[in-house]
């Protein structure tokens, strides 16, 4: 049974930062493609950036030069850095993983965690 938790969410001002980490459990080997995706109150789940085991990362254009995805492969564990936040950032964060071949910000990944909160104040 693979298990995606999320941890590092919290409550921040503008501007601040805040680092997400996700860790697959329930599988020996990582994950062809790890991704961070987002849902604000009253709206739709967005792609907000992806990371294949290999190959380039991919970011939504608002995250775009604030944000940045990692992974250590050797602890199965996903990162999201995320500087400079506003408001528009607030929403629950969600880890996901694809043992698949495809990589991308759509929301078709096999397993997803349970989400992490991230809330920032103005």
């Amino acid at each position: 049974q693979v298990e995606l938790v999320e941890s590092g969410g919290g409550s921040v001002q503008s501007g601040g930062s805040l680092r997400l980490s996700c860790v697959v459990f329930g599988y020996t080997y990582s994950p062809y493609c790890m991704g961070w995706f987002r849902q604000a109150p009253g709206k739709e789940r967005e792609g907000v950036a992806a990371h294949p085991i290999v190959g380039r990362t991919t970011y939504a254009d608002s995250v775009k030069g604030r944000f940045t995805i990692s992974r250590d492969n050797a602890k199965n564990t996903l990162y999201l850095q995320m500087n400079s936040l506003g408001p528009e950032d607030t929403a629950m964060y969600y880890c996901a993983a694809d043992f698949g071949t495809m990589c991308s910000l759509l929301s078709t990944y096999n397993y997803w965690g349970q989400g992490t909160q991230v809330t920032v104040s103005s």
